[in-house]
């Protein structure tokens, strides 16, 4: 299953059918007079397992109604959570080979690895989709970079949530790009004023059902800089595993469902290259996962 968000007069909540074409849930729901239609994928998980029912049962009945299926290109593609009710949990450092080019950019032991996972946040106002203009901020920063992550969805919330558990609490996947200011990261000595930046966390293009990913730790994750190959590895590589992540963050702080995990990036950023290579207005980013799709983005001003 493979959900997305699109805009029509206003956003509707949207299933793949196949690699072009779109059915309209939130409008079948509608049309079955249903009083609390989904507008987005984040919508649907906060109906629990009941909302997943009955999008299940409109897809069985309404799947070959015209009026309900769009073409894909005609649909303008949204983030599938929009406007997220929390911040989003961001992982630092959590590629054996991201830490390393990190380290030795700062003048540090390459080989000193985390203990336990680091966190910041990037607000709901950086989130944006697919073909949407990333904002460079040229006012506050020269010094933009990318940062392709295999992005968790929360399905099911809770707290204490143990290791051995954890993957019954996972939704879905999908595909982000950590947008990040390296000068300010550097000026304010800590992540998050980098990290937060208005339009600065596209995500899509879709969330897909964890049914769909069996192994979400082997995955290719890749990301291109105007058809130049910069990322390239495997989600293999991630130090601290999904079931981990989860269970670290959820100690003592309630995670609920429409939560959004980012787990790290490979190594391969702008910072890491010799000498660094940063975002400049015009170029064009993309992000891809496999399994989960293509995200693309362009810099604007």
């Amino acid at each position: 299953m493979r959900l997305l968000t699109f805009a029509r007069t206003s956003s509707h909540l949207g299933m793949l059918l196949n690699a072009e074409t779109v059915f309209d849930l939130t409008s079948a729901w509608l049309h079955e007079g249903g009083s609390n239609a989904p507008a987005h994928v984040g919508d649907l998980l906060a109906l629990g397992d009941q909302g997943m029912q009955q999008a299940e049962a409109l897809l069985l009945t309404h799947a070959g109604d015209a009026r309900f299926v769009a073409p894909l290109p005609d649909v303008r593609l949204l983030a599938p959570i929009p406007r997220p009710a929390k911040n989003i949990f961001c992982i630092g450092r959590n590629y054996r080979e991201h830490i390393i080019e990190g380290n030795r950019a700062r003048g540090r032991d390459p080989h000193d690895f985390p203990k336990a996972i680091e966190v910041f946040t990037k607000p709901p106002t950086s989130v944006i989709g697919p073909d949407a203009v990333i904002a460079a901020h040229a006012h506050i920063t020269r010094e933009l970079d990318y940062e392709v992550e295999l992005g968790v969805v929360i399905g099911k919330g809770g707290i204490d949530i143990p290791a051995e558990r954890a993957m019954e609490h996972v939704f879905g996947y999908t595909v982000i790009n950590d947008i990040s200011a390296r000068d300010l990261q550097k000026a304010h000595g800590q992540w998050f004023r980098g990290k937060a930046l208005d339009r600065h966390c596209p995500m899509g293009p879709c969330i897909v059902h964890k049914r769909g990913i069996p192994d979400p730790h082997a995955l290719s994750i890749q990301l291109d800089v105007n058809g130049e190959r910069r990322q390239d590895s495997n989600t293999s590589d991630l130090l601290f595993k999904i079931p981990d992540i989860i269970a670290q963050l959820s100690r003592g702080m309630t995670l609920e469902a429409g939560d959004i995990i980012a787990t790290g990036t490979p190594s391969g950023v702008g910072l890491g290259l010799v000498p660094p290579r940063y975002l400049q207005k015009g170029d064009v980013v993309t992000a891809r996962i496999e399994g989960l799709g293509i995200l693309r983005n362009p810099i604007g001003d």
